[in-house]
């Protein structure tokens, strides 16, 4: 089909009736017919400004944008996505206590920080918590954009881009004066809540046509502002995944015709490691670039041939290399007594008993047995094996219910109570030597505890673990910020193992998509030296599977 002529004026665009729809079989040409361009439309508002520079990248990132993400934005924010026009985000106090660095994340549009924030924020700021730390992270970035600022610039907005953050393209202003905006009668004027409201009613006001957003990690706080009229988004940047179904769980089945597909020029090998003999397999074929290394790949025939159980540990482009897996199904691979019940588990056992694989993850919902196979594969390897010297246990101390207060003794004292699940998965572990008898049995217990450390996570920073087996315990209420300071307490020779189910999170503020442990699976994905398995059967009893299904 020949090329359309260049258009003899500036300016000027084809309609859609020059390319008329082709019936089948029939080759249709376009009809060449210049039309005059439409003129440019007035801008929507004359306080919105929409810079030149900042267009185009705007528009980039509103197409990365995932549909998850555009779902959960106010109204006004798609339609002025539409238009290329920037916003002003009002930030709440939780946001900024949440994430510090949240007021660099809002690309080329501005933020607007009320004065009742800033007095939010110097509330906060004392002790030593996470949310204290956090106050005064903040503090810190706001005292250093304001240096050097002369009191009449403030006004215009001070660059976010000034501390070297080059993805924050917009400005960042602040309550100079007071700003009186309509509240409906009987709110309290006094709650800090409703003078963040009453600032973004009054902003509306002052820049009519300029998209004005709150944004609140506060559920209550959005709903408020909803009722009154007023944009409000949660704060969603610090997600990993907006849906958890997207979350990579380590395993991927085969297709049916993969052995035909890939076994053309196929070589396959054995090799001896660790005492245990494995087949490795180099395939070739369109399959290939979806995997990922360390991830496990499996393929049941329904025909009543052996299923066909592999890890892989190498991609080079179309090429993959393949490996078998030890079958710690069978009594003979028992790992302290505990053999897999299931695939996954199996799985999750050959990453466990791994030397190589330095950091391991497993989700899964109560009773799918992530303690007990960590458990038993660490107490294989520290008192059969002799890889590592001990194991460090720690978790996070969030209740469920009611705070039972302070406690009395030792650090481990301290927090035996919150290690009740490891003492009942101790137990179990005890009993699976039925010749050793009662003094066995009571010599056993006191060599296993004797070799685990039950530590808290509130001492960890400065601290080194080299050659120990740590087990990382709810991780799921761990946030990004507190799991990399626990994976980088790892020394030479530690192995540690992240265990958590995402949909049972107790601490506050922190989303399945803003967990620390859905942050570590995916950013550790591919990684030759990690893995990950998400455990899906529970094994527990009878009774706790039907609860799991029907409760």
């Amino acid at each position: 089909m020949p090329l359309p002529k260049i258009p003899t004026k500036p300016a000027t665009i084809l309609s859609q009736q020059d390319y008329p729809k082709a019936e089948k079989g029939k080759p249709v040409k376009p009809i060449m017919t210049l039309v005059e361009a439409a003129p440019p439309e007035a801008p929507p508002a004359p306080k919105a400004r929409a810079r030149s520079e900042d267009k185009q990248p705007a528009a980039k990132t509103r197409s990365a944008k995932p549909k998850a993400v555009e779902a959960v934005k106010s109204s006004a924010s798609r339609v002025a996505d539409k238009l290329g026009v920037t916003k002003m985000f009002v930030l709440d106090t939780n946001v900024l206590m949440h994430d510090p660095t949240s007021l660099f994340r809002f690309e080329e549009h501005d933020v607007y920080l009320p004065m009742v924030t800033l007095e939010e924020l110097d509330n906060h700021k004392k002790g030593m918590s996470e949310v204290a730390r956090n106050a005064r992270q903040v503090s810190r970035s706001l005292d250093a954009l304001v240096a050097g600022v002369e009191e009449h610039a403030i006004e215009e907005g001070i660059p976010l881009s000034k501390l070297g953050n080059k993805d924050a393209r917009g400005r960042l202003f602040f309550q100079t004066r007071l700003q009186n905006g309509s509240l409906p009668e009987g709110l309290p004027v006094g709650k800090a809540d409703n003078q963040i409201l009453g600032v973004v009613r009054a902003l509306e006001d002052q820049h009519p046509g300029r998209p004005i957003v709150l944004v609140s990690k506060d559920i209550n706080m959005r709903i408020k502002a909803r009722a009154m009229g007023l944009p409000a988004e949660e704060y969603f940047n610090d997600h990993v995944l907006e849906d958890t179904d997207l979350l990579y769980s380590g395993i991927t089945q085969l297709p049916d015709d993969f052995w035909n597909k890939h076994a053309k020029g196929m070589e396959s090998w054995q090799e001896n490691k660790h005492g245990t003999g494995y087949t490795f397999y180099r395939v070739t074929g369109p399959t290939v670039p979806s995997l990922l290394i360390n991830q496990f790949v499996f393929l049941e025939p329904n025909n009543g041939e052996a299923p066909f159980y592999g890890q892989v540990k190498q991609i080079n482009g179309k090429t993959a290399v393949l490996q078998t897996l030890r079958d710690y199904s069978h009594g003979k691979n028992s790992v302290w007594g505990i053999t897999a019940r299931n695939r996954e588990q199996n799985f999750a056992l050959n990453l466990l008993m791994n030397p190589e694989c330095d950091f391991v993850t497993l989700l899964g919902q109560a009773g799918t047995g992530k303690t007990l196979l960590a458990l038993a594969s660490g107490l294989a390897q520290v008192l059969e094996s002799k890889l590592y010297n001990e194991i460090i246990v720690t978790r996070v101390t969030v209740p469920v219910g009611e705070d039972i207060g302070f406690l009395p003794g030792t650090e481990e004292e301290k927090m035996s109570p919150w290690m009740g699940a490891f003492d009942d998965n101790l137990e179990v572990l005890n009993k699976s030597d039925n010749d050793a008898g009662e003094w066995g049995r009571a010599a056993t217990q006191d060599l296993i505890r004797s070799r685990i450390k039950i530590k808290s996570l509130n001492f960890m920073r400065g601290r080194t673990f080299v050659n120990k087996f740590l087990i990382i315990d709810e991780a799921q209420n761990l946030t990004p910020k507190q799991m990399k300071t626990l994976v980088t307490r790892a020394g030479p020779g530690t192995k540690i193992v992240c265990l958590g189910n995402i949909a049972q999170i107790d601490t506050p503020y922190l989303t399945e998509g803003s967990s620390g442990l859905t942050y570590v699976v995916d950013r550790f994905k591919g990684w030759a030296h990690s893995g990950h398995v998400t455990l899906a059967r529970g094994e527990r009893s009878r009774l706790a599977d039907h609860a799991s299904d029907v409760l």
